[in-house]
C-alpha cells in the first residue's frame, strides 16, 4: 500500500510563485511515474505534468514556461514549483503515483491565485 500526501498550497497573487510537494510513503521500491493533476471548480481533472523515475518530464502546454516538476527518488517525493501563477492556475492539485500497476491519490491542495 502506498500513501500519497500533497502540501504547500495557498493562497497567491497573480504573478507569484508557490512550491507543491508530494510525499509518497509505504512499502515502496521505486515508484515509476509521478504526476501532478489539478481540478478546477466545474471542470474535470486534467494532468498538469509528469515524470519519470529517470527524470523525463511532460507539461500541460497552459503551465509549460512556468512551471517546473522534480523529484527525489531517495525520498520518494515529486516537487511542482509553480511561478507566474495566474488565476485560471486556481484549482484543488493532486499527487498521483503509479508504482506496481496501480494508480495512488493523495487528498489534494488547494490553489488559489487572486489579487
Amino acid at each position: 500500500q502506498v500513501h500519497v500526501v500533497e502540501s504547500g498550497g495557498g493562497l497567491v497573487q497573480p504573478g507569484g510563485s508557490l512550491r507543491l510537494s508530494c510525499a509518497a510513503s509505504g512499502t515502496i521500491f521505486n515508484i515509476n511515474d509521478m504526476k501532478w493533476y489539478r481540478q478546477a471548480p466545474g471542470k474535470e481533472r486534467e494532468l498538469v505534468a509528469g515524470i519519470t523515475f529517470g527524470g523525463g518530464t511532460n507539461y500541460a502546454d497552459s503551465v509549460k514556461g512556468r512551471f517546473t516538476i522534480s523529484r527525489d527518488n531517495a525520498k520518494n517525493t515529486v516537487y511542482l514549483q509553480m511561478n507566474n501563477l495566474k488565476p485560471e492556475d486556481t484549482a484543488v492539485y493532486y499527487c498521483n503515483a503509479y508504482y506496481r500497476w496501480n494508480n495512488y491519490w493523495g487528498q489534494g491542495t488547494q490553489v488559489t491565485v487572486s489579487s
